[in-house]
């Protein structure tokens, strides 16, 4: 089974894959995920930035667990996390744990 995290934009917080319940992508442009423990806590994964012009795409969120889903099968552990690219724009890249 893979061991799969993802990293919030600043590197602070990592949340194990398989304990997310929702993802969401506000109206601010922050991705959020929702753990499926009995507190239900939120963590933000990619905050808005407003001092920043940076696009985020619209579904930032739906990119996230399409990238987890295509790591389902991966051999080891796996980081996840939000970069941004000046000619790329946002994108979730992955790296061995």
């Amino acid at each position: 089974m893979t061991d799969v995290w993802i990293a919030n934009d600043e590197g602070t917080e990592l949340v194990r894959a398989r304990d997310i319940a929702v993802a969401t992508l506000d109206y601010n442009g922050n991705v959020a995920v929702r753990l499926g423990c009995a507190d239900g806590a939120v963590v933000t994964l990619v905050a808005h930035r407003a001092h920043h012009e940076e696009h985020r795409p619209g579904d930032l969120h739906r990119q996230l667990v399409r990238v987890l889903a295509e790591l389902s099968d991966a051999p080891g552990a796996i980081l996840v996390h939000a970069v941004h690219d000046r000619t790329r724009g946002w994108q979730w890249v992955t790296e061995p744990l």
